[in-house]
């Protein structure tokens, strides 16, 4: 809450963000929808690399599930679905971080077959 900015009309960054994402092959924006409600997202970003003889993995980024739809399983079911695009791209693992102060995001992860199997870490600008 305190990383982004919800003013309206939203600032331009946001709009030129989703912009560049839209028009990059190997990304995706995944919507979860409930009527007219915006009940998730995700954003799946597949980068090919020199290891694994060149192979390609996917990063899952910015799950986000609105207050009023949570408990209904719409991140499960981003996840999940973001796993099974990654299998079709033939990817050899997703791969995602979370905040080690959000204990509850580690166990849904961990529930999805995710392992906590690497130390990450970040450097901030």
């Amino acid at each position: 809450a305190l990383r982004e900015d919800y003013q309206e009309p939203l600032p331009p960054s946001y709009t030129q963000a989703f912009a560049r994402i839209d028009s990059d092959p190997n990304a995706l924006l995944l919507v979860a929808k409930i009527g007219d409600d915006v009940a998730g997202t995700l954003q799946l970003n597949f980068i090919t690399y020199l290891t694994y003889q060149g192979g390609t993995r996917a990063q899952i980024e910015a799950v986000r599930v609105a207050k009023n739809h949570r408990g209904k399983h719409i991140g499960k079911q981003l996840v999940l679905h973001a796993i099974s695009l990654a299998k079709d791209k033939a990817c050899h693992i997703v791969q995602l971080t979370t905040d080690k102060q959000r204990p509850y995001a580690l166990e849904f992860y961990n529930s999805l077959g995710f392992v906590d199997s690497h130390e990450g870490m970040k450097y901030h600008f």
